[in-house]
């Protein structure tokens, strides 16, 4: 006979979980090390941002060809649900590394804690941290060495896919709304958005259980956020 803790409380095509709380995900996370390309002369390693929480991020240091000229940095966010994936898949390692080398920027791919064993907003709070550590090497006095040498944290782009896209574009409001000392946001990349405010939307509000229902605006984004000129000012092209 099946034990009560085995019972499954909630199903969905991304995870399982059980009355005892233990999460089944669908599709396993594979994580790999940072590693240089020798072909293009990337250079990449992983720093941890809070030892608190455990974020980190995977730095993406294209071949530098001028040593006194500063490159834009690029805030990458991975999407996954908020609930699977990871900056160091090698799906998101090879993507980045593909775009840091064309575009000739720095990378900052944020490792976030996922849900629901880290229900939202955890996932918005990491990349906020992590942001505001990127911001934190403005005067050159950082704890990380490759942005102090080598980022131009004027022109600072925060980019991200499916659920990375909609944390991105939360980032983007916090940094209208609240600023972010050391460094200047100058545009955002959303690829394929995830965004809602319909019926469809239950697995978000079962990971996020202090909601505000299908209007928050973390899910469904205000006409307010898209006309508020402090988040638009300034925005620019990539590279």
């Amino acid at each position: 006979m099946e034990s009560d803790d085995a019972k499954v409380v909630f199903d969905c095509r991304f995870f399982r979980v059980y009355k005892d709380g233990h999460v089944q995900r669908h599709r396993p996370i594979e994580k790999i090390p940072p590693a240089d390309d020798l072909h293009s002369g990337l250079r990449a390693k992983d720093v941890v941002v809070s030892p608190e929480t455990g974020v980190s991020v995977r730095l993406l240091l294209p071949k530098i060809k001028d040593p006194d000229q500063k490159l834009p940095l690029l805030f990458y966010i991975h999407g996954g649900g908020f609930s699977f994936e990871s900056a160091f898949s090698p799906r998101f390692d090879a993507y980045l590394k593909s775009l840091v080398s064309q575009a000739n920027v720095i990378g900052v791919s944020v490792e976030y804690r996922l849900a629901p064993e880290h229900p939202i907003p955890a996932c918005y709070d990491d990349s906020w941290a992590a942001l505001q550590w990127v911001a934190s090497h403005a005067n050159g006095n950082g704890p990380e060495p490759w942005l102090n040498s080598y980022a131009n944290l004027s022109r600072v782009f925060i980019a991200g896919d499916s659920a990375g896209a909609n944390i991105s574009h939360t980032l983007m409001v916090r940094v209208g709304s609240l600023g972010l000392a050391g460094a200047n946001v100058v545009g955002m990349v959303l690829v394929h958005p995830y965004f809602g405010g319909t019926t469809d939307d239950g697995v978000w509000l079962y990971m996020c259980p202090n909601n505000g229902g299908l209007e928050d605006p973390r899910l469904r984004p205000t006409a307010e956020d898209y006309g508020d000129a402090r988040m638009w000012e300034g925005v620019g092209v990539l590279g």
